[in-house]
């Protein structure tokens, strides 16, 4: 993997302070931006991963919908209701 460097401004008492911080926990500052790139690279990755599903949860719903594919609100208060009961039961077996 090639190298690149990052170069960017900061006030200098950040710098400092940040320094130290991370020779407090036996790092570099370097390393610890890496690791804080790495970091938010990952997440804003499983935040787009996240988003694609849930949008094709939507759509696999919308489209349910449009094909008639609905459950009326008193099936629906009956699922709940069971689901409801089946938890106090397992809270009262605890």
């Amino acid at each position: 993997m090639s190298e690149a460097t990052f170069t960017f401004r900061v006030d200098e008492a950040l710098k400092n302070d940040f320094a130290s911080a991370a020779k407090a926990r036996d790092r570099t500052g370097a390393q610890l931006l890496r690791d804080f790139m790495r970091q938010f690279v990952q997440s804003q990755q499983d935040a787009a991963a996240h988003d694609h599903w849930f949008r094709e949860q939507v759509q696999i719903g919308i489209d349910a919908a449009n094909a008639g594919e609905v459950l009326s609100a008193d099936e629906v208060e009956a699922e709940a209701e069971a689901w409801r009961a089946e938890t106090r039961r397992k809270i009262a077996a605890s």
